[in-house]
């Protein structure tokens, strides 16, 4: 099943992409690499990849201008990117999500885990999503439609292009207007229980979510959650 999966790595390290190539090949995932952002926005004119692992620190163009760009290719919607970096401080996993990243995975890591990693990414991604409610693919509350099979988001009438795990979270929290989401609920759900993401994930993406919808849509309830307002 996994060549089915195309994966794109970019880092400009001679040693980790040989690592990554290795470990991902032998899984019989379908890879192709870069050593630079500009090489990987040449590489995705051809190539879709479901999955983009991409390192943070690389010269001329560092990952999280990568990631921004990428973003803002449509075909590249429903494309996971996970940012595989040795930086761990809390400013760059922020700066990472913020650009669209959808997970961060700390190296150096074993080939064990990276594939564990990377399997529960794909699978949460591609399998029949549980975030839906019944047969429900659209849902629209006021000037907010969100359109879960064309994955499109219209605010106002206004097309939005947001990322996967942005998109996923306010489909799941419109999917039940009123109703508290607390933030074991929205993880189990957006990333499933096979994926770890810092405590700060969900506030980020909250936050990015807020400039695009309103700051009154989304309500935070103290230690427990949040809902969907209207």
């Amino acid at each position: 099943m996994n060549q089915n999966y195309n994966i794109l790595l970019v880092d400009d390290d001679d040693d980790i992409i040989e690592f990554l190539q290795y470990n991902l090949k032998k899984e019989g995932f379908n890879v192709r690499s870069c050593y630079n952002g500009f090489d990987a926005l040449q590489e995705v004119e051809d190539f879709t990849p479901h999955l983009i692992l991409l390192d943070v620190m690389m010269p001329e163009m560092d990952g999280i201008e990568l990631c921004e760009k990428l973003r803002k290719i449509p075909k590249l919607n429903r494309a996971i990117i996970a940012f595989l970096t040795a930086r761990g401080e809390d400013y760059s996993q922020i700066a990472g999500f913020e650009a669209g990243a959808d997970d961060y995975i700390t190296k150096p890591i074993k080939p064990k885990l990276l594939v564990s990693r990377v399997n529960a990414l794909l699978k949460r991604s591609h399998s029949q999503s549980d975030i839906e409610k019944g047969n429900e693919k659209i849902i629209e509350y006021k000037e907010i439609l969100i359109d879960k099979e064309q994955y499109t988001l219209f605010v106002a009438g206004n097309i939005k292009t947001i990322p996967k795990k942005e998109f996923e979270m306010l489909f799941l929290l419109m999917s039940q207007p009123g109703k508290v989401f607390s933030r074991e609920q929205i993880y189990q759900k957006v990333w499933g229980t096979d994926v770890i993401v810092g405590d700060r994930t969900i506030d980020v993406h909250i936050r990015k979510l807020r400039e695009i919808i309103g700051d009154d849509k989304i309500q935070t309830i103290k230690g427990i959650g949040y809902k969907f307002v209207g």
